[in-house]
């Protein structure tokens, strides 16, 4: 028996006016995924705990068995992991972003108009915050916060601090902040806040002239003109994986929160290139990765960031995009090969939390998820994958239980 869970990420939402009232799930054309619904069980489940704000970070450690309220320390550290980054005692990590800003005049009055400054990735992200952090008066400035730099080939690098103190700081998720001024989320807090907001002020200025950013405003994209620090944290343990739920397994993800939550559960990372989190992902990639990691674990987990990107993005027909190739590029062919090879298997279904397309921020709502047993269909809904048709199926009142959910080849959630 072979375990697959697949995380759409933000791909659940709320009913839209642009699509007549549907959301992007009831609109999207995703015959695979309304099949295995339709064969399946279908219900909700809340994966964001009560009081925790609305993020992939403890969505995903609930959906893997991690109880946020026993081991979450902030977003930054299980990403650090993902980079082979150790934390020592008094250490902070920031996620620091490349983030585009827009407008003119005193750095407050301008405006956070890009989270990812238009997606950029590769050796451009990564050569202009190292250029950054080697600019002579920037890298003063970090020395003297105790700041350094662990670039990555995204937008999402991070950033240590060595003797942080984070007590009552208070920073703001970028995308969750698009259209607003920069002033109205600078750091607050603690007196830690003033060396983050110097560093992001100075940033802008020195930024703003960067080779590369040039480059990609004649190539008509968006500069990566600014930084933004948020999802502070210390260090972070998490249970492991193998020894919690008996079963070894893998994660295949472009983003290193996800590939962070498995290096700390002690699962197995398996990079893809070409794996982006942008819409263009190698799909296929993934799909091989996932089939070559049963082949010798018992679970694999597949991590789609695309749909949620494309929210935030103001993106909706992207959205919808990524939810259909969702359906055709990973599920379907991933179950098709596993009943051609005679395997049988269980395979959850789900989206980590609501990105709403109505503002493009997270929503801590219960989203739908699938149990498909190739086996049987006990308990079957009889109905496509929808947010809607979720809440009319058995609900799960923790992310935390759905590995035992999946595992448990008697649960049959009627």
């Amino acid at each position: 028996m072979k375990y697959i869970l697949i995380i759409g990420d933000g791909m659940a939402d709320n009913p839209l006016a642009a699509l007549n009232g549907k959301t992007p799930l009831e609109h999207a054309k995703k015959p695979y995924i309304d099949k295995l619904s339709a064969g399946g069980i279908l219900g909700s489940v809340r994966t964001i705990p009560e009081k925790y704000p609305p993020g992939s970070d403890t969505a995903i450690m609930s959906i893997f068995g991690c109880d946020p309220a026993e081991c979450y320390s902030g977003r930054a550290p299980l990403e650090a992991a993902a980079q082979g980054v150790n934390l020592n005692p008094g250490d902070a990590a920031f996620r620091c972003n490349n983030v585009f800003i827009s407008g003119s005049g005193a750095f407050e009055d301008k405006i956070i108009a890009s989270h990812s400054a238009g997606g950029i990735d590769g050796a451009e992200a990564s050569k202009i915050i190292s250029d950054l952090f080697d600019t002579p008066e920037f890298k003063k400035l970090a020395k003297n916060g105790g700041f350094e730099i662990k670039p990555a080939l995204s937008f999402r690098h991070i950033a240590v601090q060595r003797n942080a103190d984070i007590n009552g700081l208070v920073l703001s998720p970028p995308h969750d902040r698009l259209g607003e001024k920069v002033g109205e989320n600078m750091p607050s807090g603690c007196a830690n806040a003033q060396i983050l907001t110097e560093l992001m002020r100075s940033a802008n200025v020195i930024l703003e002239n960067h080779p590369i950013n040039k480059k990609r405003i004649s190539e008509g994209k968006l500069p990566a003109n600014g930084i933004w620090f948020w999802a502070e944290g210390t260090a972070a343990k998490l249970p492991v994986f193998s020894e919690k739920f008996e079963k070894k397994g893998a994660v295949i993800s472009a983003v290193p929160l996800c590939r962070g939550i498995a290096v700390l559960t002690g699962m197995d990372v398996i990079l893809v290139e070409g794996a982006t989190g942008e819409l263009d992902t190698n799909y296929d990639g993934k799909v091989t990765a996932a089939l070559d990691a049963l082949k010798t674990r018992d679970f694999a987990a597949v991590h789609i960031e695309a749909p949620d990107e494309c929210t935030h993005n103001g993106d909706l027909p992207g959205k919808i995009e990524a939810i259909e190739r969702l359906d055709g590029r990973v599920v379907a062919p991933l179950a098709e090969r596993l009943k051609q090879e005679g395997e049988d298997f269980r395979m959850m279904i789900l989206s980590d939390h609501k990105t709403l397309s109505d503002g493009g921020m997270h929503n801590g709502d219960p989203v739908p998820f699938i149990l498909y047993d190739s086996r049987n269909s006990n308990g079957a809904s009889g109905k496509a994958y929808s947010e809607k048709n979720g809440e009319a199926g058995p609900f799960v009142n923790k992310g935390t239980l759905l590995m035992p959910i999946l595992f448990d080849n008697d649960a049959t959630l009627r």
